[in-house]
């Protein structure tokens, strides 16, 4: 049982009697509460307690950043449930030392922070020919308003890079992890719809996953039940986006 102890001055009340129990905060504290109204994009709802945890970066990134633009919270951290291992967070600032953000981070809330440090004229380049992120974008926590006029750009090369890294599960599939395999199939599809549509987000790029790989789940994926069918659809997906990136590279040669 919680216990609270009055002096025994407080004579108003006697024993036995009910009274209701209100925390005092101090000024500071109250106004934080108040003044922390944080934006919303592709979300429906977050637990209460994922959503003291974004105050607490907000806070902690604004007391030892000069100036920041803005601080956008996305990845796993929003997903339903508690299945994330990490906070992804994009800090649009010019002057920031991100290790020693990410230190006082883990030492403050404990949970291990993955920072990337863009100034917005970056960002925003990032956006117009980067599918990862558009698909962080679409789903995100941010501490001010997102406001970016962009117009999708295919950079061939940099398509190139990011698809070497879904060869992996080819050459790698009985080895690799539920996880793993979901994030490099996921990483595939955004390059394949980017390269079509020029501009994606992460709820596009899940169900274009689930239609072509006839899933009723992702968690089918990252609990590591697919099998053998689904490696010769990946692998055909693959080839054809490997084909349409070839030749983006050969026009961009011209």
């Amino acid at each position: 049982m919680n216990q609270i102890y009055l002096p025994k001055s407080a004579s108003a009340m006697i024993p036995g009697q009910y009274v209701t129990i209100n925390i005092l905060t101090n000024s500071n504290q109250s106004n934080q509460k108040t003044n922390f109204k944080p934006y919303f994009y592709g979300l429906k709802q977050i637990e209460p307690i994922k959503l003291e945890i974004v105050q607490k970066v907000f806070n902690i990134i604004s007391k030892y950043t000069e100036k920041e633009e803005n601080i956008i919270i996305t990845g796993s951290l929003l997903d339903n449930g508690f299945n994330f291992n990490d906070i992804d967070i994009i800090v649009l600032s010019n002057k920031t030392n991100a290790k020693m953000l990410e230190q006082e981070m883990l030492s403050k809330i404990g949970i291990k922070p993955h920072i990337i440090m863009l100034t917005k004229e970056e960002f925003v380049q990032g956006l117009a020919s980067d599918p990862l992120y558009q698909t962080m974008i679409s789903r995100c926590i941010s501490k001010n308003r997102l406001i970016f006029n962009f117009k999708p750009r295919i950079n061939a090369k940099l398509l190139d890079l990011h698809l070497l890294k879904s060869k992996t599960l080819i050459d790698n599939f009985n080895i690799l992890n539920g996880r793993e395999k979901y994030y490099l199939t996921f990483n595939l599809i955004s390059i394949t719809l980017f390269l079509k549509q020029g501009k994606i987000t992460k709820d596009s790029v899940e169900k274009t996953i689930k239609k072509e790989f006839n899933l009723k789940s992702l968690d089918e994926i990252k609990e590591n039940l697919v099998d053998k069918d689904f490696l010769v659809k990946y692998k055909n997906i693959y080839n054809k986006t490997f084909s349409l990136i070839m030749e983006k590279l050969k026009h961009e040669s011209k």
